[in-house]
């Protein structure tokens, strides 16, 4: 056999972003088959319902717990959780493609536990910047926060390759400020929750976190301040 013919014309995916993007794929086809009637029944048409109920986080949770000086379970558990359940199929299927398209060139630098740090971090860290917004009642959900957690590693990435080859380095800010550019303007003319608080904190927490988990870990941090 010629050489390169046994190849896959694809490049697998690293291990890692499988295990992210699964547990979306499958809620969202239990949902969607409830939803569509191809399962569970009358009553499924109410699963999605229940499982935002059950795994959305909503703002007053972390209010409530600093309020009274205590730790509930189930609310921390919302701050992990909420990534996984959507508010619909587009929703879900635009999640898991950010995640995939970016998780794959990520995964490609960093090692698997980097990839899943910068996510669960990107997770954690826009839950509770979403949370502490005043006033705010709307629930969080969707896996955007992680999906921005990933794009402040691929700019890390394009940041430290660029600042190798002595170009603009802002220009590796591109990308996040085409999508938050359009995030506001869809919200501004659509309104609802300004969910977008917490994918800059997810994208922030993913560039700052890329220093750290990334390849030359905290050296390359040092490295960094040392030359400012």
């Amino acid at each position: 056999m010629r050489d390169g013919y046994d190849e896959t014309p694809m490049n697998p995916l690293p291990p890692i972003v499988w295990l992210l993007v699964l547990p979306i794929v499958a809620m969202e086809i239990v949902l969607s088959a409830g939803a569509y009637g191809i399962a569970g029944g009358p009553d499924a048409i109410g699963w999605r319902s229940d499982a935002l109920q059950r795994f959305a986080l909503s703002p007053e949770m972390l209010d409530q717990m600093l309020a009274g000086g205590r730790v509930d379970p189930d609310y921390l558990m919302r701050f992990v959780t909420y990534p996984f359940v959507h508010g619909n199929f587009t929703h879900a299927l635009f999640a898991t493609v950010f995640i995939l398209a970016l998780g794959k060139f990520v995964g490609e630098v960093f090692r698997g536990w980097s990839v899943f740090a910068v996510f669960l971090g990107a997770v954690i860290a826009g839950g509770i910047a979403y949370s502490l917004v005043p006033g705010l009642r709307v629930a969080l959900y969707g896996g955007y926060p992680g999906a921005y957690g990933l794009i402040g590693a691929f700019t890390f990435i394009l940041w430290a390759r660029l600042g190798a080859e002595r170009a603009n380095r802002a220009q590796a800010f591109t990308l996040i400020g085409f999508l938050l550019g359009i995030q506001l303007v869809f919200g501004a003319l659509l309104g609802g929750a300004p969910d977008w608080i917490a994918d800059l904190a997810g994208f922030v927490t993913g560039f700052v976190l890329s220093f750290v988990v990334g390849p030359g870990g905290p050296a390359h941090l040092l490295r960094v301040i040392r030359q400012r």
